[in-house]
């Protein structure tokens, strides 16, 4: 059985969106990242994922920076962990 065999079409972002680790939790649903671009920036999580959604610290996430606020952003998704494996062994992960 190969390597490849497990690999799943993930949520990859768009032109807004980059890919971010949760480095720590703020508390009122507010967490510091550290984005792709080498940005640290403070995450809010938005009222469709507060109750569904689980966010931990390390956990990797989308999240859309500010327009008006560069260091701010919202978290769009959560990935779980066998998808956080496949995005750190395919080189998406640099931060």
């Amino acid at each position: 059985m190969s390597e490849d065999s497990g690999r799943r079409n993930l949520r990859m972002p768009d032109d807004t969106e980059q890919f971010a680790i949760v480095t720590e939790m703020l508390g009122k649903n507010r967490v510091r990242l550290r984005c792709n671009d080498g940005e640290e920036r403070m995450g809010r999580i938005p009222g469709r994922m507060r109750k569904r959604i689980w966010i931990r610290r390390d956990d990797i996430v989308l999240c859309e920076p500010w327009d008006w606020q560069d260091e701010k952003a919202d978290i769009e998704w959560r990935y779980d962990g066998s998808a956080q494996d496949q995005l750190r062994r395919e080189g998406h992960i640099n931060v």
